[in-house]
């Protein structure tokens, strides 16, 4: 079981190296937070972007464990780091992780990461907030386009 995970893993490596070789870049990501990725919001193949504080680490399968408490509750997200080793795990420290969305067996959500940043010193709390604001920007600017469209 294990051996045919890796082998598809590896399989999935090539093909990225192949697009990024063809000139063709994966896309940039949009934000999404672990509560949102852990109730099944994003859609598989995604990419996105993410953080969270790493609660633990298994280098043998090349997975990550990343946390966050959001509204008294707890929230975990796998990520599979097999295409960012070698990977120097902080256990404890914040990281932000810009990958696709996969779902594992049991349709659990997991990323293929792209890139780890430690993110030890980044505002958090600021950083959801300007997420948020943002989206309420964008979502006030597309509705006044539409009402613009509907109005020529």
């Amino acid at each position: 079981m294990w051996v045919l995970s890796r082998a598809r893993e590896l399989s999935e490596r090539s093909t990225f190296i192949r697009t990024e070789q063809q000139g063709m870049l994966p896309q940039a990501g949009e934000i999404h937070f672990l509560w949102e990725i852990s109730s099944g919001e994003v859609e598989e193949g995604c990419a996105l972007r993410t953080f969270g504080r790493l609660t633990g680490y298994d280098a043998k399968i090349s997975e990550a464990i990343f946390s966050v408490h959001h509204n008294l509750i707890d929230y975990q997200l796998r990520v599979r780091t097999l295409l960012v080793e070698p990977f120097e795990a902080c256990i404890g420290s914040e990281y932000m992780v810009l990958g696709e969305m996969e779902t594992a067996a049991g349709n659990i959500p997991v990323i293929q990461a792209r890139l780890l940043l430690e993110a030890n010193g980044v505002n958090l709390p600021l950083l959801e907030r300007a997420v948020q604001e943002q989206r309420k920007y964008f979502q006030q600017r597309n509705e006044v386009e539409v009402e613009n469209k509907m109005n020529v």
